[in-house]
């Protein structure tokens, strides 16, 4: 059995990893701040005796003997880390110091994750990890890419100076039950907006693409990043390499939540990305032949019933 951490583990994708590391045998500490994961996320796990829920921000130091670290804490989705973009970059920077620090003093494993913004809005496609992104270093969004792309940094330095065991994954769009229904995601939007019988929101004119990976999927290619050998720290891409136009996700969820709602088209916000495709190769090579299973079809019906249960509540 295993100690391990899991920082932002209240929220949707930190919430499936702490159940999937209990399934596996381990013993897992929670720590989150609730800034966008709830108790909810993870109550029908504090029955569990070795589950351990903690109220704690990562820009604070955090003291514990653990074997394994997975530094998922930051707001991640545009309504969340606009709404204070300071404490958004102090919770990747200063979280990944902390964190860092503390896998240095314990000599454990760590596992950061990154995201596909840190390519921005890339004028290569698909996106390999070898491609240093296009990303606007003082715009709206910048606050999440560039904390990113620092906490990357800051992994790497501590890895050559300290030695420290690190691995980096850069995790595309990601969708399931548990996300926030307010996130401002494109998926969560749609399907609240479908269920209530309102207009689709599309900003732009919906022909930009996006590649769509179903929770199972990710949790998955995080738990083999961390058993990959040591000398392999990536960073690798984890994410859904079947590309979708925002137009024909919402034909999608309308269709399949039965509902009668229209397409409403409103001006793209700034540094929006047109194009957003992992390339996994190195991934598939790396990670013991894993690939995404779950179709989009299969993932918006999980999603959609999780919605339904939410907003009948």
């Amino acid at each position: 059995m295993k100690r391990i951490l899991v920082t932002g583990g209240a929220g949707f994708i930190g919430s499936h990893l702490c159940e999937r590391l209990l399934s596996d045998g381990n013993d897992v500490i929670c720590l989150d701040n609730y800034f966008t994961g709830t108790k909810d996320n993870v109550i029908h796990l504090m029955s569990n005796p070795h589950f351990e829920l903690v109220r704690h921000d990562v820009i604070e130091p955090y003291y514990a003997e653990v074997d394994e670290i997975y530094n998922l804490a930051c707001p991640a989705s545009p309504i969340h880390y606009q709404y204070n973009p300071i404490k958004t970059v102090k919770t990747s920077v200063m979280g990944a110091i902390n964190m860092l620090g503390l896998a240095k003093r314990v000599k454990a494993k760590i596992l950061q994750a990154s995201t596909s913004e840190v390519y921005g809005d890339p004028t290569v496609h698909p996106q390999p990890e070898s491609y240093r992104g296009n990303v606007n270093p003082i715009g709206k969004r910048s606050c999440y890419d560039e904390g990113k792309r620092c906490a990357e940094t800051l992994f790497m330095d501590y890895h050559w100076q300290n030695g420290v065991k690190i691995k980096i994954v850069r995790i595309f769009n990601t969708y399931g039950p548990r996300m926030h229904p307010n996130d401002g995601r494109v998926v969560s939007n749609f399907i609240i907006q479908a269920l209530k019988g309102e207009p689709i929101t599309i900003y732009g004119d919906g022909l930009q693409t996006r590649s769509f990976q179903y929770i199972d999927d990710l949790v998955e290619g995080l738990v083999k990043m961390m058993k990959t050998s040591d000398d392999f720290i990536g960073p690798v891409n984890i994410g859904n390499p079947v590309e979708f136009s925002i137009k024909e996700l919402a034909e999608q969820v309308i269709k399949l939540s039965n509902s009668k709602s229209t397409l409403e088209f409103h001006p793209l916000p700034q540094d929006d990305p047109t194009q957003r495709q992992p390339d996994i190769s190195l991934a598939q090579k790396a990670l013991d032949c894993w690939v995404p299973k779950v179709s989009l079809k299969e993932g918006l019906e999980n999603t959609i019933s999780y919605f339904r249960y939410i907003l009948a509540q």
